[in-house]
């Protein structure tokens, strides 16, 4: 089925109130108490969905700052440093088409609900977890029930909001999610330093209550009203697909890229890939994804950008947070502290862009947003051994605002293209390519770099006076234990040592967000080249057409 803009599409099925609200040909000067009911109904659904998206995205980055802790209290190395934030990326990435297909079939607040649900027990579990293999079991269940919420919330928005108000309820959202990127850091540190690193998942457990509570009350029901039976068999080929490919990325570096193990994972996943199109495309109208939206170039284009721009912009966070920490020394709090910056204008930069997406083209706001990401992230070459942390303030103001510029017209175009009975299938596949692009990012811009800095500390004078453990303090090095090995060799080699990790990791550093800024430069153009308005869904033309082809 086409996902271009079709006249005659019916509304997703929802209680009369919502569809007394859509339908209205004309407002009344005192609207009927349905409509009222209907009107506020969507600030509550808003409101909702934004608790949720500042708890989703807070544990994106609140774990950040408090990794070294991890590291030292649960005796976790740099790959299962990695698995702490992959673990949470890998299950969100491979669930969210399968959370945003069953919503759309089964009711999005029934299925809403119970990602809410999943999320709050896991971050239970999380923060009691003894071990790190507990840690990041916990952290792969919390990842699925933030697939859902992830894919379920911008469907949520896109049925109550049309037009200019879906615009400014988007651009609510995204300033939403730059507030938790910008506290992120911060809370993480405060709540770390404070009580300890398991409450920056404890603290999940009673806003979870809460909203479910709330979202039981005041969310309006609504499906696709011809909604067919479950894609059973595409939902698990699919969510094991994207579980080998992500898998594959985040364990190419210690297994080896060329290894058997590795070519047979991504392999493997390039197989279930094709057998899942062979699947959607018998189903028809019957499959949990619509194949007509890969014949549209908006939705191509939106989609590889904001792979792109998440793999570069969030690897980024993570490996300077670890600079920040590691080799500056600052506090979990001390580091949230000096990342508001760039923190900060992110979360303006997406209030502001909000508002634009229905006076300026998109193309233009995505691909400026993803230019200014790759530009702050070639600034990082401001940074040399002997910096202060003020060496990052160009880089993080320039990121934070392209970032910030980025959010919020990825997550109105990702349910743009599509008409709104399958607005959680289209919210769920954008949301995918956001999640894979964090996986992907991390795990490989933080295999290169844990590459990059080893090799540089054992070819230094005073590595190779390690002889056969040099590459394996390298690794230690990458993992932010410099100093820590700077106490464990001869006294006469731990100054050197130190300069040699010091200035190994910062050139690390360097070269991956360079790596990281090209990346993101090839999102950008692709952004300028592949968005168009007359792509979008007729639902979502009203006030944008002002805006440019």
């Amino acid at each position: 089925m086409s996902t271009a803009k079709v006249a005659a599409d019916p509304p997703a099925q929802s209680i009369p109130a919502s569809q007394a609200s859509l339908a209205s040909p004309a407002s009344p000067a005192t609207p009927p108490p349905a409509a009222t009911a209907a009107s506020r109904g969507r600030w509550w659904t808003l409101g909702i969905v934004s608790i949720a998206t500042f708890m989703l995205m807070l544990d994106l980055t609140v774990v950040n700052v408090a990794l070294p802790d991890l590291r030292t209290t649960l005796g976790a190395d740099f790959s299962a440093l990695q698995w702490v934030l992959d673990a949470y990326a890998l299950t969100l990435a491979a669930f969210l088409l399968t959370g945003g297909s069953l919503a759309d079939r089964l009711g999005r607040k029934r299925v809403y609900t119970a990602g809410f649900a999943i999320f709050t027990a896991a971050s239970l579990a999380c923060g009691a977890a003894q071990g790190i293999v507990a840690l990041n079991v916990a952290r792969g269940v919390q990842g699925v029930g933030a697939a859902i919420l992830f894919a379920v919330g911008p469907a949520l928005i896109g049925q109550e909001f049309r037009g200019k108000d879906r615009a400014m309820a988007f651009g609510v959202f995204g300033g939403v999610s730059g507030l938790a990127i910008a506290f992120g850091p911060l809370i993480g540190g405060a709540l770390t330093d404070g009580i300890g690193w398991r409450w920056i998942f404890l603290v999940n457990v009673p806003i979870g209550i809460v909203a479910m509570v709330l979202g039981a009350l005041r969310i309006t029901e609504s499906r696709d009203p011809s909604a067919h039976r479950v894609d059973w068999a595409g939902l698990l080929v699919f969510s094991a697909a994207l579980t080998l490919l992500v898998l594959g990325f985040l364990r190419g570096e210690n297994q080896g890229w060329a290894s058997a193990l590795i070519i047979g994972t991504f392999a493997a996943a390039a197989a279930l890939l094709v057998v899942f199109t062979l699947i959607e495309r018998r189903l028809g109208d019957a499959a949990m994804l619509d194949l007509g939206l890969f014949r549209n170039v908006t939705f191509i284009g939106i989609s590889v950008t904001t792979l792109l721009a998440n793999a570069a912009g969030m690897s980024a966070i993570f490996l300077q947070v670890s600079y920040m920490q590691n080799v500056l020394g600052y506090s979990p709090l001390a580091t949230g502290v000096r990342f508001l910056p760039l923190t900060l204008t992110l979360f303006v930069a997406a209030a502001v862009t909000g508002g634009l997406t229905v006076r300026v083209p998109q193309r233009l706001l995505v691909g400026i947003g993803t230019g200014l990401i790759s530009t702050g992230l070639f600034l990082v070459t401001l940074v040399h051994p002997s910096s202060a942390w003020t060496a990052l303030l160009p880089s993080m103001l320039v990121t934070g605002l392209g970032m910030g510029m980025f959010n919020p017209p990825r997550s109105s175009l990702a349910i743009g293209v599509a008409e709104p009975a399958k607005a959680g299938m289209a919210a769920g596949i954008g949301e995918t390519f956001q999640q894979v692009g964090i996986a992907i990012g991390i795990a490989g811009f933080g295999a290169l770099f844990q590459h990059r800095v080893a090799a540089a500390f054992a070819a230094s004078p005073a590595g190779s006076q390690l002889g056969a453990q040099a590459q394996q303090a390298g690794k230690s090095v990458a993992a932010g234990a410099g100093n820590e090995l700077a106490t464990k060799v001869p006294a006469a080699l731990a100054a050197p040592v130190r300069a040699a990790a010091r200035e190994a990791f910062v050139h690390g550093l360097s070269d991956v967000l360079v790596g990281g800024g090209a990346v993101a430069a090839v999102g950008a153009l692709v952004g300028f080249l592949f968005i168009r308005t007359r792509d979008l869904h007729e639902s979502a033309l009203a006030g944008a057409e002002s805006a440019g082809h």
